[in-house]
């Protein structure tokens, strides 16, 4: 491994992608990020802000992939961070792939992020289902594949999930409150991410989680890093828990209206939990704990 060794970034705007970008910084490596046109400049700025050797070049993960290597350029890692539909995560993220290998990059870190995508089965998250297909695809490339995963995000897990209600105080769930979950906050994602781009021996699937609570040890947790009391109410089993996604499946329009209760199924019904972690991989990064985050983070609640 060079001494600065260059990692591109897709996606680098985003929540996840930008920490991404500074986390690489942090250790010391020198990044390539991607902009789409007509990115603002208040977006750009927050990406080369502080010190650090970053380089923004404008380009889409859509564009031809001759276009694309001339983006990557001679970085020996492409790192992933998109988010979208089927046309990104499957589509774009394959033709980034291609690009790649023209480039002569030597890894790919795809856009992952998740709980464990290889012991689901298609159906279980439609969201899933499409990073699933990306990585059927990605089968037989010449390129190294290395995937990164970790669980749910904190900031996921006490707003978009909607189990966490403020205003009503209370914190529900399906399925064993006693049932262990793999959740880790941006931040440490970020930091694990960039550990594995700059580790040339990494390869497969690694595994991180911040904290490794069940839905009882969280709503501990949020309490003791909020100050607040909050109610722990049941909602049914995990049974219960697929059977509605079933019956909201029937009759939603739009599937985005149940995603995150697929994401709690598999996470409740323990399909989704890691079997291991490589935390102890990288003993640099020190995970912060649920509680801390929620006391970090007041506007979460």
């Amino acid at each position: 491994m060079s001494a600065s060794p260059k990692i591109f970034v897709a996606g680098a705007t985003g929540l996840l992608g930008g920490q991404i970008v500074r986390a690489l910084l942090d250790q010391g490596a020198s990044v390539r990020a991607l902009v789409r046109p007509g990115t603002s400049d208040e977006k750009k700025r927050s990406l080369t802000a502080g010190a650090g050797d970053v380089e923004l070049v404008e380009g889409d993960i859509t564009a031809p992939a001759e276009r694309l290597a001339e983006a990557i350029g001679d970085a020996t890692t492409v790192v992933s961070a998109v988010q979208g539909g089927p046309d990104v995560i499957v589509d774009g993220q394959a033709n980034l792939l291609r690009a790649a290998e023209k480039a002569g990059a030597r890894r790919f870190i795809p856009s992952d992020f998740a709980i464990d995508i290889n012991k689901l089965d298609d159906g279980d998250n439609f969201m899933i289902d499409w990073r699933r297909k990306a990585a059927a695809e990605r089968t037989g490339t010449g390129i190294e594949v290395v995937s990164v995963l970790n669980g749910a995000f904190y900031e996921v897990m006490v707003g978009f999930m909607g189990i966490v209600d403020w205003e009503q105080g209370t914190l529900s769930h399906w399925g064993d409150p006693d049932q262990p979950l793999d959740l880790t906050s941006v931040a440490d994602t970020a930091a694990y991410t960039a550990a594995v781009a700059l580790d040339p021996s990494a390869t497969g699937t690694l595994r991180f989680a911040g904290d490794v609570v069940s839905m009882r040890e969280f709503h501990e947790a949020v309490q003791r890093g909020s100050g607040r009391t909050l109610q722990l109410r049941h909602l049914g089993s995990a049974d219960d828990l697929r059977a509605e996604i079933t019956r909201q499946a029937a009759v939603a329009e739009n599937p985005f209206d149940y995603v995150a209760l697929q994401y709690q199924w598999c996470m409740v019904s323990g399909k989704g939990k890691f079997d291991q972690l490589d935390n102890d991989r990288y003993p640099h990064v020190k995970p912060q704990s649920v509680a801390d985050f929620v006391a970090a983070n007041p506007s979460a609640n």
